[in-house]
């Protein structure tokens, strides 16, 4: 004989969950128009149930590691099947990894472009300190203080070119 566990007949309102959740009573609307939400109503009011709030969390979960609300409803309609959750775990899963493997790359892609835009950055006031010292973007002071300085605005190019790839 199986053990049946129940949540509380607790209910909530969009108000509450607002709260509880940091969201706007329009993405709650949002969710429920796209089927992802399905409150009880009592008149005029939406009256949200522990699996609406359940459901609420994963959709806020997913829409923040980047689930497209397709994919977070995909996961959610594979709870309550009769598997004890590992259909809906399973398919979580997959999309999780993909995740993981698009940010990865994301996060490639941007490693490489802020390098570019350092080497690029480096080679621009390079130009620019030999031409228009002047026009370095906050550096009045210290162009002033280059020329005051051993070597002048070409140390300070060189300087700042070490530091740019230092820190990348």
């Amino acid at each position: 004989m199986g053990l049946e566990l129940r949540r509380p007949e607790r209910t909530f309102t969009i108000r509450q969950l607002c709260l509880e959740f940091k969201c706007t009573p329009r993405a709650l609307r949002f969710y429920e128009d796209k089927g992802l939400l399905s409150p009880a109503r009592h008149g005029l009011n939406r009256v949200y149930s522990y699996r609406d709030r359940a459901r609420l969390q994963l959709i806020l979960r997913g829409k923040r590691v980047g689930l497209s609300l397709a994919e977070i409803r995909e996961i959610l309609q594979l709870y309550g099947k009769e598997d004890g959750g590992a259909a809906q775990n399973a398919k979580a899963l997959r999309k999780f990894r993909e995740r993981i493997v698009a940010f990865e790359q994301q996060r490639e892609d941007i490693d490489h472009a802020i390098a570019e835009l350092r080497e690029a950055c480096a080679r621009l006031e390079g130009q620019l300190a030999r031409v228009r010292p002047d026009l370095l973007p906050g550096e009045a002071g210290a162009a002033d203080a280059s020329r005051a300085a051993p070597g002048g605005v070409r140390d300070l190019t060189v300087a700042r070119a070490n530091s740019v790839h230092m820190e990348s």
